[in-house]
């Protein structure tokens, strides 16, 4: 089965929905994180597709969200839309 980002067009409506109504994000605008979610899913989509024999998952990420794609009984992969919260202000951990 051939894949495309349209393929996703609901899981994405609906990330974007939350996107618009719970994440706080001062790097993004809404219609930059639509753009960046199609990429991102094009990329989901190209690791699910070249995974290696025996792997179930095609991932793909950046610093706000994850997209997972999992092999299914169908023909259709299980998609997940993950929101990577974080903080700016939040201090990095030097070592002792």
């Amino acid at each position: 089965m051939t894949l495309q980002v349209d393929d996703f067009q609901q899981e994405i409506a609906a990330a974007v929905r939350n996107y618009d109504k719970f994440v706080v994000c001062v790097e993004k605008t809404p219609d930059q994180f639509v753009k960046s979610l199609r990429s991102l899913m094009g990329k989901a989509i190209d690791a699910f597709q070249k995974r290696a024999p025996g792997l179930r998952h095609g991932i793909a990420l950046d610093r706000h969200v994850t997209i997972m794609l999992s092999e299914t009984d169908n023909a259709r992969p299980l998609c997940g839309i993950y929101f990577n919260l974080h903080t700016p202000f939040r201090k990095k951990s030097h070592g002792s």
